[in-house]
């Protein structure tokens, strides 16, 4: 059985708290694992939440400040120690490679597993697979930021009383799905469009073109919203969100579940943010997350 879930490993903005661990972010897609932002303590927090290294494929990095990154070196070391069977492919901006190379060998140990290095040095598409598009767009950040955006290929969904209206029923109606056409009914005749699946990553940004972009149409969206609209000055001033803009860009872009993350340690009561997201106008599902916490991809339309 497919299992498409965010497990979130760690919400604190900048220095970890008694209660917030540093980032980090599991999304579950049928069987695969991508990793995004990997802060310090992210190996810890795996163990915490009963994820594996062998659960990973890909580690995508949004920005190379060190509450999004300094995981790196322990999970990149743990995937070769565990001798995960597959390769795994990394992501993360261009213009921070001598990061990256740093923190992958950031001390010795042993290589035992391919890390496939996809740096990102421009908006577009990633990767290609049979269950996801993965892209990533420009931010908007004191050093170069990326978020990125996963889609599921559209599919078709069967109309059962259009299917008894021309006799089509049990093993035809698989015949009818795979080879688009049974005698003179075509699959189209049939059935509708199924949209695929969206979830989008976006992490230390103002407001720019690219949290509109990733935003659009997404049924998960996991965005930063490290200040409070009090201090929207603040947030403009370091390149971050407001709860009230993450809010209103859910609402303008039709996403069905918002997920607050990314909390400045200025703050103690969780209930704000989710109360400025609401006064923005987003009606749909809401989770201001906590660590250690599962939150399902919402089921197809």
């Amino acid at each position: 059985m497919s299992v498409r879930e965010l497990v979130v490993l760690g919400t604190a903005s900048q220095v970890p708290t008694r209660h917030r661990n540093h980032n980090g972010y599991l999304l579950r897609w049928d069987g695969e694992g991508i990793l995004f932002d990997p802060g310090e303590g992210t190996q810890r927090q795996m163990l915490r939440a009963g994820v594996a290294a062998h659960d990973l494929n890909r580690l995508c990095v949004t920005h190379f400040h060190g509450d999004h990154s300094l995981g790196l070196a322990g999970v990149i070391q743990r995937i070769n120690l565990d001798r995960v069977p597959h390769e795994i492919t990394a992501h993360y901006p261009a213009s921070g490679q001598r990061f990256f190379d740093r923190l992958r060998y950031a001390t010795a140990y042993r290589e035992t597993v391919g890390v496939t290095e996809v740096p990102v040095s421009a908006d577009g598409t990633l990767a290609v697979t049979p269950s996801y598009t993965l892209d990533a767009r420009r931010l908007s950040h004191p050093v170069e930021s990326y978020g990125y955006r996963l889609t599921e290929p559209d599919g078709r969904r069967m109309l059962p009383e259009r299917l008894a209206a021309h006799g089509i029923k049990g093993p035809d109606v698989g015949v009818l799905q795979r080879a688009g056409r049974l005698g003179d009914v075509t699959l189209e005749e049939v059935s509708e469009v199924r949209r695929g699946q969206r979830f989008a990553f976006v992490m230390d940004t103002r407001l720019c073109e690219g949290v509109y972009t990733l935003a659009e149409g997404c049924d998960l969206l996991v965005i930063e919203s490290t200040f409070l609209d009090e201090d929207e000055e603040l947030a403009v001033e370091h390149g971050h969100l407001t709860a009230g803009q993450a809010g209103a860009v859910a609402r303008g872009a039709g996403v069905r579940h918002l997920v607050l993350t990314h909390f400045s340690q200025r703050y103690s009561e969780p209930d704000e943010f989710e109360r400025q997201a609401r006064a923005a106008g987003f009606e749909g599902e809401l989770t201001v997350a906590y660590d250690l916490q599962r939150v399902p991809v919402p089921k197809r339309r």
